[in-house]
């Protein structure tokens, strides 16, 4: 499996004063959507969320987001070391991810950019 990069997942109170910030330190803009009720911003290597708080429970279980070549590689190749995939992979605007506990109990999302598959 080839891991791209990772993004850093945020949950906050107040979306504008923290794209604000977090624009301000990057000096990138945000790329800013909608998902399940919560408000996104993605700005370089941080995904801020707001929302309620039913679903930014859900959200803070998610250490991080792993940007991988393709989704069903890293399908295979974590159930092959004992992952579980909990969720996915499933298409999302932007490619297709999966959730996945891995055996000392954290919580990775997994994405890739396949848009087209």
């Amino acid at each position: 499996m080839e891991i791209l990069g990772t993004t850093l997942r945020i949950c906050v109170d107040d979306l504008e004063a923290a794209v604000a910030f977090y624009e301000g330190l990057t000096s990138t803009p945000a790329q800013r959507f909608e998902r399940g009720g919560v408000s996104v911003a993605a700005i370089g290597c941080f995904l801020l969320m707001s929302g309620p708080e039913s679903q930014l429970e859900v959200l803070r279980k998610v250490s991080a987001t792993i940007a991988v070549k393709d989704v069903d590689e890293a399908h295979a190749a974590l159930t092959r070391v004992g992952a579980k995939v909990v969720a996915g992979p499933v298409r999302t605007p932007a490619g297709r991810n999966l959730i996945a506990l891995h055996p000392d109990g954290s919580v990775f999302e997994y994405v890739d950019r396949n848009v087209a598959v």
